[in-house]
């Protein structure tokens, strides 16, 4: 194999979970790899020394595909599987592999609450799509790639954060992953020491929100920072309070002690933070009739209660660590 493809579009956490195959597939074979995603994930691949090229498109797969053919392609591994890299794989006319992606599965979880989920990571199958190219999990965990201009110099933050802080994120892309700002409030009062809230623009008023109620301990860091400087951030942390989301899996990248804490979605699905070896806390309500309501998230409780979040147990977060 002298020239692979890997696809996947989205989104930040799934991107990020593909990184140990991409590496062993460069390792293991001595392939060139190039990637093709969207737009707005270009900055996750760019500074990956396994990949070689990294295509992205905005909404029209066209942009780009007179390109890939040129590429004449030895093999293309999907790790995406619906009908837009089925697409890809049709246009450019090459041997491939995919991944179980599991929809039944999850639709049952989802919808019936019958568990019929592996046991498995969802990186663990992602290597199912690499088996027959012979490329083997090296054990090694997750990757993530940061250019020096991203790096955050710590004596950019306040006086009381530059000696150590927690990272807490505060956003998620759907709001029944976000933790309630009073159960966050709660929570950071009690830690002992100085944090930063971790998310976008989008977050900002209801992170300024939670800074005011908690004062100087917390440094309000959303939307003031790009993806990598973010990440940036998370590394040089010690240590890492997360809903599910892709600043989780890039905590895991950097092997962060983390605290990850499960709203509407659950570990089950396979996504929980990827650490070979040394694991993390997995905080959440277990046990409630309406958990999951979705594998990805919704913009408020379909139920209306929000239990999921409301009703967790904020003694999880200092038993016997914090």
């Amino acid at each position: 194999m002298k020239k692979i493809l890997v696809i996947r579009f989205s989104s930040i956490g799934d991107i990020v979970l593909t990184s140990p195959v991409l590496r062993c597939l460069h390792e293991q074979l001595g392939a060139e790899l190039h990637v093709v995603t969207r737009t707005g994930f270009k900055g996750i691949l760019e500074h990956n020394p396994h990949v070689k090229r990294v295509y992205a498109y905005a909404d029209v797969f066209a942009e780009i595909k007179a390109e890939m053919k040129a590429e004449n392609y030895d093999f293309i591994v999907d790790l995406h599987h619906n009908a837009r890299s089925q697409q890809v794989k049709l246009a450019l006319r090459k041997p491939s592999a995919t991944f179980p992606k599991l929809n039944v599965k999850k639709w049952l979880l989802v919808n019936l609450h019958v568990n019929r989920m592996p046991a498995v990571h969802i990186v663990d199958r992602y290597f199912e799509a690499v088996k027959k190219l012979g490329v083997k999990n090296d054990g090694k965990g997750l990757d993530y790639f940061i250019s020096a201009q991203d790096e955050v110099n710590l004596q950019s933050l306040p006086e009381t954060h530059r000696n150590g802080y927690i990272a807490f994120v505060a956003g998620a892309k759907f709001a029944t992953k976000q933790m309630p700002e009073e159960k966050a409030i709660a929570v950071i009062r009690k830690l002992d020491s100085p944090v930063v809230l971790l998310g976008g623009k989008e977050d900002e008023t209801r992170a300024a929100r939670i800074t005011a109620a908690c004062g100087s301990k917390v440094y309000n860091a959303c939307g003031k920072y790009n993806l990598n400087q973010s990440a940036s951030l998370v590394r040089q942390s010690d240590l890492v309070i997360t809903p599910d989301t892709g600043l989780m899996h890039i905590a895991a990248a950097f092997k962060k002690k983390i605290y990850s804490v499960w709203g509407n979605t659950v570990p089950a699905f396979g996504m929980y933070p990827y650490l070979p070896g040394e694991g993390s806390r997995i905080i959440e309500v277990k046990n409630l009739s309406c958990r999951p309501c979705s594998k990805i998230g919704y913009e408020k409780c379909p139920k209306g209660h929000f239990d999921c979040m409301r009703k967790i147990d904020e003694t999880e977060f200092f038993n016997g660590s914090i």
